[in-house]
């Protein structure tokens, strides 16, 4: 039962992981109209629910992904093909929340872990990615509540797709400078998620390298 449970978290985490190299890389399909948007979300709102519902027993977990995804989903509709000011807030919101669920399941699922293994390995680089997508989420928030919070260097205002990519900058440590936060809000939070970056990737290592320094339980037995 437990090698069954490996096998299907390690499929799981995989499947997520390369969900969200996908969503990273179709994301600018929410600016091009027609059905694209449509499919766009409903891969979003699914993807989340999904590996919740499998990796995690809880109920509650569960059916707040679930709440969240049909949220995510019904804003960005609401935003791709009915625009306005507050479908564009429903969108930050739902994101920011479906983006925490996901989160805190797979750092239970990752603590939880008693050996390092591959599904272990795939939920980190998981929440890697998902901190980057959920911090663009937050970015278009402060974005909303004071415009011009994000400039580009040129001093043009940004769309919430060049958000997305900053994110990811500022979560690598790369910062091109192409895109500059304006503000005490927007420059508190870029920094903050500069520094999220750099402790994750600390605590995470330590708890890895805890994991395989600490016997099996199976080696704890007596004999």
């Amino acid at each position: 039962m437990k090698a069954e449970s490996i096998s299907t978290g390690r499929r799981v985490t995989l499947y997520l992981l390369l969900g969200m190299l996908v969503h990273n890389l179709t994301y600018p399909l929410t600016g091009i109209g027609g059905v694209w948007p449509a499919l766009f979300y409903l891969f979003y709102g699914v993807l989340f629910v999904a590996a919740t519902w499998l990796l995690l027993p809880d109920r509650g977990l569960r059916m707040l992904a679930a709440g969240c995804g049909v949220a995510v989903i019904a804003a960005g509709l609401a935003n791709s093909y009915a625009p306005g000011t507050y479908t564009k807030l429903g969108v930050f919101l739902t994101s920011i929340a479906y983006h925490a669920v996901i989160t805190w399941v797979l750092v239970v699922y990752i603590f939880r872990a008693t050996a390092v293994m591959a599904d272990v390995l795939l939920a980190a680089a998981s929440i890697y990615l998902v901190i980057g997508s959920g911090f663009a989420a937050i970015y278009g928030l402060v974005e909303w509540l004071s415009p011009g919070s994000f400039v580009t260097a040129s001093g043009d205002p940004v769309s919430w797709q060049q958000l997305f990519y900053y994110s990811y900058v500022t979560l690598t440590t790369v910062g091109y400078g192409d895109i500059l936060p304006q503000g005490f809000l927007a420059q508190s939070f870029a920094i903050f998620q500069a520094v999220v970056g750099v402790l994750y990737t600390a605590i995470l290592l330590a708890r890895l390298v805890g994991l395989q320094a600490s016997p099996s339980p199976e080696a704890r037995e007596p004999s």
